[in-house]
């Protein structure tokens, strides 16, 4: 497995969110993007993390940037998220994960001595043009929020 690596042109993608609405990457030109993917909605490594970006949207839009979350969920599953954890941001569906294959991070993994095909933890920050300018892989669900605002104060 063999994901995007900083300076490549995000791929393009166009899914649907939580509301069952298309929505595309090019839609956010202009904007700094985080693509994060996550591997399940309502588990609860995927709730500490989409908490902690929940509650760290008012510094993600002072530094213009936003925030999609994307899971092989069904739209239903993803708008039960929404809800649950009163989530602010958009969730998308990847059902047949087309797009996680696309940025490299859909593969194999192992849980309990299981191997199985699955979506790897990691996010993408995407440029105003376009392009991958950071790649978050090492970080633990409840700090990801931190790793990600702790970068973007640097820039």
């Amino acid at each position: 497995m063999t994901y995007l690596q900083e300076g490549t042109r995000a791929p393009a993608f166009t899914l649907c969110d939580q509301n069952g609405q298309r929505v595309s990457l090019s839609d956010f030109s202009g904007q700094k993007v985080l693509v994060y993917f996550y591997p399940k909605a309502m588990t609860p490594g995927c709730k500490v993390q989409a908490c902690g970006l929940r509650d760290s949207r008012n510094e993600l839009d002072a530094l213009n940037v936003v925030v999609l979350g994307i899971s092989p969920d069904p739209v239903a599953r993803l708008k039960k998220f929404e809800d649950k954890d009163e989530l602010n941001f958009t969730l998308l569906s990847d059902e047949d994960h087309a797009v996680a294959d696309a940025f490299g991070v859909w593969g194999p993994k192992k849980f309990m001595g299981k191997e199985y095909d699955g979506i790897h933890r990691i996010s993408f920050l995407i440029d105003e043009a376009g392009t991958v300018a950071k790649v978050f892989n090492k970080f633990k669900t409840k700090d990801h929020h931190e790793v990600v605002l702790d970068y973007l104060k640097q820039l």
